[in-house]
């Protein structure tokens, strides 16, 4: 199963992004594909948040247009929503101590573990950071 991280998201939303042909072609063909993809329910929140900051994007994108950008990738009947378990604590814990991960890193080791024990076996992301975490492929669809 293959995931999408916040960047690409927003990419693909923003239409003032320079990525954002690429990375809405991606996402495009995840949602209207046959094959089950994800996006991390913390990826959701984040999404809202990047998009809708006035100190961000000027102007920002409303909360009704980020709501609706949402709502319309979690329309995609092969999309999973991935949310934690009670599993989740343990995967993280276990994720963090591996790796050595701190500080501002622990959002990322916390999107990977999620990712993990959801059974996803590719991440795409601009964000190179998730490159500590060799149990989660990587790949950046923004590069060819």
């Amino acid at each position: 199963m293959i995931a999408v991280d916040t960047n690409i998201l927003v990419y693909a939303h923003r239409v003032d992004s320079p990525h954002h042909q690429q990375a809405c072609q991606t996402v495009l063909d995840l949602a209207e594909g046959q094959v089950t993809w994800a996006i991390a329910w913390h990826c959701l929140a984040e999404f809202f948040s990047i998009v809708t900051h006035p100190r961000i994007y000027a102007p920002p994108s409303t909360p009704i247009q980020a709501i609706a950008q949402i709502e319309a990738w979690i329309e995609s009947p092969t999309l999973l929503v991935l949310s934690e378990t009670t599993m989740s604590w343990g995967n993280l814990k276990s994720l963090l101590l591996k790796t050595q991960v701190q500080g501002p890193r622990v959002f990322d080791a916390r999107i990977a573990a999620l990712c993990i024990e959801h059974g996803v076996t590719q991440l795409l992301t601009a964000d190179r950071d998730f490159a500590a975490f060799p149990e989660l492929l990587v790949k950046n669809p923004l590069n060819p």
